[in-house]
């Protein structure tokens, strides 16, 4: 889990933005703000998308500020509400991803050219958005596969699958498939 999210928040600031005091308001925002865009960045490898998911995110978390019951500390509450609000906008068909930077072209057999360009940044970005964004909640946000399913509207299974995938195309893109340092062909 992103360590972001942990920050504490005062329960003077939390009862004073539930009452609608925009200092409170921005005092979360300001706390949180980094760890809803990277989250949301992370998810749709757009900053301009992660830009409009984390300021939907913080206008629906102070619209529904009373529903956040202190069950768990507010950040893990925000980071659903930010999670939930990157998975809308991935089903929706609203992504802007590049699916190859100008930096990394395929040959013609789908494969790449100099492998020493792609890192695990790039692999990532060259996921499709529900795979990246289910490997990301896995792996690094730590939700569990029902919570994705939940997340996403899916089935367990579909979550299970779609990390899969993931994880197959992350291999191909990052394992050579020769001696000289090409990688695998993309699936």
């Amino acid at each position: 889990m992103s360590a972001a999210f942990d920050a504490p928040l005062q329960p003077d600031v939390l009862a004073a933005a539930r009452q609608g005091d925009r200092r409170a308001q921005e005092r979360i925002y300001r706390t949180y703000e980094r760890a809803v865009y990277s989250l949301a960045r992370r998810m749709t490898a757009d900053a301009d998308a992660a830009m409009d998911i984390a300021q939907d995110s913080f206008m629906h978390a102070f619209r529904y500020l009373h529903q956040y019951r202190g069950e768990s500390p507010f950040g893990h509450w925000l980071r659903s509400v930010a999670a939930s609000k990157a998975l809308m906008h991935l089903r929706a068909g609203r992504r802007f991803l590049e699916i190859f930077t100008s930096e990394v072209e395929p040959d013609e057999a789908g494969g790449f050219e100099d492998v020493s360009t792609i890192d695990l940044e790039r692999a990532l970005a060259l996921l499709p958005p529900l795979p990246r964004s289910v490997l990301w909640l896995y792996h690094v946000e730590g939700y569990t596969h029902p919570e994705i399913a939940e997340l996403s509207g899916k089935t367990v299974s579909f979550s299970k699958s779609q990390l899969s995938r993931a994880h197959q195309k992350l291999r191909a893109l990052l394992q050579p498939a020769d001696g000289a340092g090409a990688p695998a062909a993309a699936a």
